[in-house]
């Protein structure tokens, strides 16, 4: 079963038709999450084992962390399933979010062309990486859609002291996937998620050119919507959801999810 997926211009509709539902029909959560679960195949791994669960339907808009988090702002969804840390404080502090509870993590790579122009394949840390691309004024797509992947990335700019502004540097305004084709057709470099990376390597001629720093650790968390600041929201059944990724089944699953026999994500909902 393929997970209902919108883009953010057909958002609205579903929004629209999510208000419209009657009593007797199978509930609905809505969860706004990054592309990178979605991507990956991961959400089309969960939601059928939850759905047998509950009797609950899960409607995902994939968008980002920094769009996820908007339309949590403005009480669209029902929770989030993103990963950037600070924003994520953010949208708690304010009083967008209750009970984040952490989810799983992976982490992020530095793929690019097998030729490394940048040289960058013997760097010890990702921010001498960020130099070499950016002195030899090499090709670099970013994202440049404020998801998690684009705020981490900015965030090894701004240590690196360097400005992104060099004649290599392509920002796209674009998800995970395209931004990797778009790299192989440029023989370019990117960040990208490992889990996306795994679910895409077959089909671009980049390899991973750079991985391990601990600045590239990944970690999710799922957050609900404050029902207080937004009533109409389903509360109940986002909380049932996140309870589900949680609790023993959801994290074992998590664990259990591969492609091509490797593993994508570690569940860490336990780690204190």
């Amino acid at each position: 079963m393929k997970a209902i997926t919108y883009t953010l211009a057909a958002a609205s509709l579903a929004l629209v038709s999510y208000s419209a539902s009657s009593a007797d029909e199978q509930p609905h959560v809505r969860l706004a999450t990054t592309t990178s679960t979605y991507h990956s195949g991961l959400l089309d791994y969960l939601l059928p084992e939850f759905e047998k669960d509950t009797g609950y339907k899960v409607d995902v808009i994939a968008a980002g962390t920094g769009k996820s988090l908007k339309m949590g702002e403005n009480g669209d969804v029902d929770l989030v399933m993103t990963h950037a840390p600070k924003a994520e404080a953010y949208f708690v502090d304010q009083g967008y979010g209750v009970l984040p509870r952490k989810l799983m993590y992976n982490d992020f790579v530095i793929v690019g062309p097998a030729a490394d122009p940048a040289k960058i394949e013997t760097q010890k840390d990702v921010t001498d990486v960020f130099k070499n691309i950016a002195e030899s004024n090499s090709t670099f797509i970013s994202r440049g859609d404020d998801s998690g992947t684009h705020k981490k990335e900015k965030g090894i700019w701004e240590q690196s002291k360097i400005e992104p502004n060099f004649g290599g540097y392509r920002s796209v305004g674009q998800g995970m996937g395209p931004t990797l084709n778009m790299a192989s057709e440029m023989q370019g470099y990117t960040m990208t998620d490992r889990g996306t990376w795994l679910a895409y390597n077959n089909k671009v001629d980049l390899e991973i050119l750079f991985q391990g720093d601990k600045q590239l650790f990944n970690p999710y968390q799922v957050i609900l919507v404050n029902p207080e600041r937004y009533p109409t929201i389903n509360y109940q059944g986002a909380k049932v959801f996140s309870d589900w990724l949680v609790n023993p089944k959801g994290q074992e699953l998590i664990n259990n999810f591969t492609i091509n026999g490797k593993h994508l994500f570690v569940a860490n909902a336990n780690e204190k």
